[in-house]
């Protein structure tokens, strides 16, 4: 005679199951779309009892919804999963809440859901726990679900916006992980490098940025990307290009659109090398900081390396008070929004593999042309494509020549728009 848990766990009676309580099971299948990126080789496992050395091949992301609660040997199949997963691959786990197992249990009771079993009842920070065991790194977690059964207007009342809102979402139901491999260091140790500088009224700094910015990896280059300048931006940028024909590779444009993201995503097209990085022409940022961010991702710290100007003393001058708490309420803002802590998220200085920014731009209807200065654009599709960001703390000084292109009102306005925006495109959907 089979037990309970034999019942409960045979393929029939789980798809029976999964029929009865279809509004759960369609909403955690949405959950995994929505996670991940489409046309990546994925391996979906739900038998706990999985053997990964008969899967087929190596995977880009391996899914695991509700199952680890019914796994023998957490540890054990993570590393297995781990085997089966590619270097740059991920791993996406959603999982029960132990805060809603006396609600599952009664619900079983009452004949609402499958036959209670016996299981492990994992915590966010048991999960970290293991994934660390087996070797993996977390990229982002969150929760979700506040209401598993289907009412019109307060299902989605309470998961689209409730579930979504601290206090509420400690008390989700769901709590999903998206982690990669540890960081090991990529084969290739001197790939190249393109840096994209977008300038618009900055001819005093042209020729201290081909002079300063450091040579890294098999080659370094600089392109140069004009917007529309009133001085002599563009004869300078040409004038210094001449100059150092032979000894810098430099390359120099001018955008056909407005704006620093019409700027730097006609620069990246241009850019030859393995790595792009955008470096504003302000020089706000000391330039031989560069060398950090290259460090950063080439030994695979993350595959998203941002600036943040928010940890050392900023130069007098550099940044209005006004300004600094602006950029604290955005930091605040997007941690919350994209699932991983984020100090300062209008920092020009960010570096990404070549590789992933033309996933970025694959997947950018998603989001739409819909961000003049290019950093959350780049911020969002990196998040939306699980990329790990980490933060480069960097010196902030005053710039050394012309004055701001922002206006602190204006595009203070529009950057919260996109912070709205984004929350409803990667959190209340």
């Amino acid at each position: 005679m089979q037990t309970d848990k034999e019942i409960a766990l045979s393929p029939e009676r789980r798809a029976f199951w999964k029929r009865r309580n279809h509004f759960y099971h369609e909403y955690v299948a949405a959950l995994v779309r929505f996670i991940v990126p489409a046309q990546k080789r994925t391996l979906v496992v739900d038998d706990p009892a999985i053997d990964f050395s008969k899967t087929d091949g190596v995977y880009e992301y391996i899914v695991a919804s509700d199952t680890l609660g019914h796994v023998y040997d957490i540890e054990q199949f993570l590393a297995g999963a781990h085997s089966q997963l590619a270097k740059d691959g991920r791993i996406v786990i959603t999982q029960y809440s132990a805060l809603w197992e006396p609600v599952l249990r009664l619900a079983s009771f009452l004949k609402l859901r499958s036959p209670s079993v016996e299981q492990n009842w994992i915590s966010p920070n048991d999960l970290r726990n293991f994934l660390h065991l087996a070797g993996f790194e977390v990229v982002r977690s969150g929760r979700k679900m506040l209401f598993p059964k289907y009412i019109p207007l307060v299902s989605a009342f309470f998961n689209t916006v409730l579930a979504n809102l601290w206090p509420f979402s400690l008390f989700c139901l769901i709590h999903y992980v998206v982690a990669r491999p540890s960081s090991e260091k990529h084969s290739h140790q001197k790939p190249s490098l393109s840096i994209i500088v977008p300038a618009r009224n900055e001819a005093g700094t042209i020729e201290r940025i081909v002079k300063e910015l450091p040579e890294l990896g098999s080659f370094t280059e600089i392109i140069f990307i004009e917007g529309h300048s009133t001085d002599n931006t563009l004869a300078e940028m040409e004038r210094v290009a001449e100059v150092y024909r032979g000894k810098k590779r430099i390359q120099v444009a001018v955008q056909g659109g407005k704006g620093k993201g019409d700027a730097v995503r006609k620069g990246f097209d241009m850019a030859t090398g393995d790595i792009l990085s955008i470096y504003d022409a302000d020089m706000t940022v000391p330039p031989e900081e560069v060398e950090k961010f290259y460090r950063a991702i080439v030994e695979n710290r993350g595959e998203f390396i941002n600036g943040s100007r928010l940890v050392y003393p900023v130069e007098k001058g550099a940044m209005r008070l006004l300004n600094f708490f602006g950029n604290k309420f955005f930091s605040f803002a997007f941690s919350a929004i994209l699932g991983q802590p984020l100090k300062d998220t209008l920092c020009g200085t960010k570096v990404l593999w070549k590789k992933e920014y033309e996933d970025i731009q694959k997947n950018r209807a998603f989001f739409g042309d819909f961000d003049p200065f290019g950093d959350f654009d780049l911020l969002f599709g990196a998040a939306k494509l699980n990329l790990k960001i980490v933060e480069v703390p960097v010196h902030y000084r005053d710039r050394v020549y012309g004055t701001t292109n922002i206006s602190r009102w204006k595009h203070g306005w529009l950057l919260l728009r996109m912070t709205v925006f984004a929350a409803r495109k990667l959190k209340f959907w």
